[in-house]
């Protein structure tokens, strides 16, 4: 009987070629994992934080639609900036942006933003502009959230604060909206851009 269920346990024996094939996966998966991870552009975050600084400062005491036309100035520069910070960190640390964890992060960052987009021409053309601010924190912290699960930890932390924001926003006067925007895309970006900078290679 010892013997039959020996050879049972023989034949139960996982072939060592499928083995191997799952311990390739796992370290071709933990490597492209790696990889978004060091994507993250901090000292990029970081100067996004300083022009957001800066478009707050010129849209202060402004008309809503005036500051409407600076955010959204900012916001394309912002991406500007992102899309070259990202660009300048693959090459300097050898990474694909072709890897499919950077393409998860990608495609996960994108539909809340484009998300924002919509519902921002639809608000803006029917006259709503006071829920904006909020608006754009709240989607921008979904999309952060998103894209960061493919990211280190601190990532969708940020998202999280921003979406916090944004909530807050959104129950706030509307007055305080431009505030909102410069702490968010102004002081977040920079704070939580130093920390991803100091930790994980700029």
């Amino acid at each position: 009987m010892a013997f039959a269920q020996r050879a049972g346990a023989v034949s139960q024996t996982v072939p060592i070629d499928r083995r191997a094939a799952a311990n390739l996966r796992f370290i071709r998966d933990t490597m492209e994992r790696a990889a978004s991870f060091t994507a993250v552009p901090g000292w990029g975050g970081v100067i996004i934080g300083v022009t957001a600084l800066a478009a707050g400062g010129v849209s202060f005491g402004h008309p809503a639609r005036a500051q409407f036309s600076v955010w959204v100035a900012e916001s394309v520069l912002a991406l500007l900036i992102a899309f070259i910070a990202v660009r300048l960190k693959s090459k300097r640390l050898d990474l694909s942006l072709q890897a499919r964890a950077a393409r998860r992060a990608l495609l996960s960052f994108a539909p809340p933003l484009l998300a924002g987009a919509i519902l921002t021409a639809v608000l803006y053309h029917a006259g709503i502009l006071s829920v904006l601010p909020g608006l754009w924190l709240l989607l921008y912290g979904a999309a952060v959230v998103t894209g960061g699960a493919f990211s280190v930890r601190i990532v969708p932390v940020m998202g999280l604060c921003f979406m916090f924001l944004g909530a807050a926003s959104l129950l706030a006067p509307a007055n305080w909206g431009n505030a909102a925007l410069i702490l968010g895309f102004g002081v977040l970006h920079i704070i939580f851009g130093t920390v991803i900078a100091r930790r994980h290679g700029g």
